[in-house]
């Protein structure tokens, strides 16, 4: 589904990408673990169109994406959900979700609604609050608002970038079920995570970055039974 080959980016001089290259297949979770500053968001803002690349390709059902803009991209089925949300906190439930689909607003307006009611069902925690202002909610509920905000531009390949960030342990388990469930519903996700135990569990494959480059690849297992990368995100007392 998509191909990153040979990919840089630099921000100002620095380089934040440097040669990577991967694959995310059709239908799969894929996890990105790192540390801060490995080049893990600049990575899905490439992807986005947020960020312009310097070198490489950006393959996604066999189109070149690299270099276009954000509303190109989103038109092509990609759907970025934003570190720390960014919601619209002035605005109600209904209108951030309706934000999500601006490009779709005029062509299926009289669809809209009914991918409304499916948000609402896979985040029920959010029903009857689609006219409260989305800075009222608790940051578990906001999140649930950005997931449902970049659902609402029907993507077939959905990113997330640290979506579990300040949420409480049994929110964080609901969104990962959650991403569970859009995954069987045909949904791709590139997963930027760094709680790593609860990204691991839901993973089907996972790359690791450093400096801006894929250092370790392989099955969620795989992962897991590398010692290096137990110590380094899992600690040391970390057993399978």
């Amino acid at each position: 589904m998509l191909s990153i080959k040979n990919l840089g980016v630099y921000h100002g001089y620095v380089q934040a990408i440097n040669n990577l290259s991967l694959e995310a297949k059709e239908g799969e979770l894929l996890v990105i673990l790192g540390a801060n500053g490995a080049g893990k968001s600049t990575l899905l803002g490439t992807i986005a169109g947020l960020y312009r690349p310097s070198a490489g390709e950006i393959i996604f059902r066999n189109n070149s994406i690299a270099g276009q803009k954000p509303d190109q991209v989103v038109k092509q089925g990609i759907s970025l959900v934003p570190e720390k949300r960014e919601i619209f906190s002035s605005l109600s439930v209904l209108d951030n979700l309706m934000l999500g689909a601006f490009h779709r607003y005029r062509k299926d307006k009289s669809e809209l609604m009914n991918d409304v009611k499916e948000i609402m069902e896979l985040f029920p925690a959010l029903k009857g609050r689609e006219r409260d202002q989305a800075g009222s909610l608790s940051g578990g509920l906001q999140q649930m608002l950005a997931i449902g905000r970049g659902l609402m531009s029907r993507p077939t390949l959905l990113m997330l970038d640290e979506p579990s960030i300040g949420l409480a342990p049994l929110v964080v388990r609901e969104i990962m079920s959650i991403l569970v469930q859009l995954k069987k519903k045909g949904v791709t996700i590139i997963l930027v995570e760094q709680n790593t135990k609860s990204a691991l569990k839901v993973a089907d494959s996972v790359l690791v970055m450093e400096r801006g480059g894929i250092t370790h690849s392989g099955s969620s297992s795989d992962v897991i039974a590398d010692s290096l990368i137990q110590e380094a995100y899992l600690g040391k007392a970390h057993t399978n």
